[in-house]
């Protein structure tokens, strides 16, 4: 139960229930402070000089807020958001769908920007620089190309694996930021003013046991106090406090240092199926039976954050943290090869 409910949290698509929580406004985001300060004052000066916004990247891991920035920049500056994916854009056909219906001033918002095909990717830098479209009907002696002048729009890029971006497609934005893990003391803020959204009665000590065990994640945090409340109300009287967050994420076997089933198996094949010598990603992937997109984007970034794993020229290499969350001894150190006989040195 544990692994299936995980994943659900941090790989799925924002539902109506993480849209309820997304904040109104830049003053009720909770959290990545340089990150506010650097938009807000990008915004408030392209509204000085009555020009529009220029284009923002936003990279991080999943489930840190980028979508609800989009829609806080949109908001703050005053403009229409239009939103799709890399994915949804298959063609140079869509991409002209999308960007022939914006508006001045209109801010475009492309989730996982790292999945355009690259020959997409090519139509979107004139689009970017000089605000136009040129678009090749037909191919073969019949080709030709037709120029559309776009107004003047800013594009909000998200993607979750910025070293997949290209370097012509990073230049063409003015701000890039990365988001980073929220601390304990901000996923307890948000937690608590989500329970107070969806009225919920937590105890601060509750939002905190929750907020340890989130993975530095606000998505994760939400989904989280929704298993909690379900449980508090049926274990308990309906408030969560500290022991009946404990014992609620217990039971989905979510420790105290917020590791779940899935990454425990991931630090036991590292030490005992492959004898804490480093490992190959997909090795890995196969040794625990799950995707290795999954482990990589999901389950890898929280172990190196947390100590427990390091990436290594030569695979990933488990850490002495990672030794004693399982229980293992460490391995003794390689012996060092002695001086050969008659040597001066």
């Amino acid at each position: 139960m544990a692994e299936t409910f995980y994943q659900k949290t941090t790989t799925a698509p924002a539902s109506s229930f993480d849209v309820s929580l997304r904040p109104p406004a830049f003053s009720e985001f909770i959290g990545q402070e340089k990150v506010k300060e650097r938009l807000l004052l990008m915004i408030e000066a392209a509204k000085q000089r009555g020009d529009v916004l220029d284009h923002v990247l936003l990279s991080g891991p999943p489930g840190l807020g980028k979508t609800t920035l989009a829609n806080l920049i949109a908001r703050a500056a005053g403009s229409q958001l239009h939103t799709t994916s890399g994915p949804q854009i298959e063609k140079a056909g869509d991409l002209a769908g999308v960007l022939t219906n914006l508006q001045k001033g209109d801010v475009l918002f492309i989730d996982e920007i790292h999945r355009l095909h690259p020959a997409i990717e090519e139509y979107l830098y004139p689009a970017m620089e000089d605000y136009r479209l040129d678009i090749i009907i037909d191919s073969g002696p019949s080709a030709r190309s037709i120029q559309l002048n776009l107004p003047k729009f800013t594009l909000v890029g998200a993607t979750t694996r910025s070293g997949m971006l290209t370097a012509p497609l990073r230049s063409r934005f003015g701000l890039v930021n990365r988001l980073d893990y929220y601390s304990l003391e901000d996923l307890a803020k948000i937690i608590e003013r989500s329970a107070g959204l969806l009225d919920i009665a937590i105890e601060p000590a509750g939002a905190r046991e929750i907020g340890s065990r989130a993975r530095g994640t606000p998505r994760v945090a939400n989904a989280l106090l929704r298993w909690v409340r379900d449980y508090a109300q049926v274990k308990g009287d309906g408030v969560i406090t500290g022991p009946i967050a404990d014992a609620a994420l217990a039971m989905i076997e979510i420790d105290s240092d917020g590791l779940d089933e899935m990454d425990k198996r991931i630090l036991e094949a590292m030490i005992y199926k492959f004898g804490g010598n480093p490992v190959g990603l997909n090795s890995l992937a196969v040794a625990v039976g799950e995707d290795a997109a999954t482990l990589e984007e999901v389950h890898e970034p929280f172990l190196i954050m947390q100590g427990f794993i390091q990436r290594t020229p030569r695979g990933r290499l488990a850490l002495p943290a990672a030794y004693g969350k399982i229980g293992a001894p460490m391995p003794p150190p390689p012996a060092r090869p002695e001086d050969p006989q008659g040597s001066l040195f």
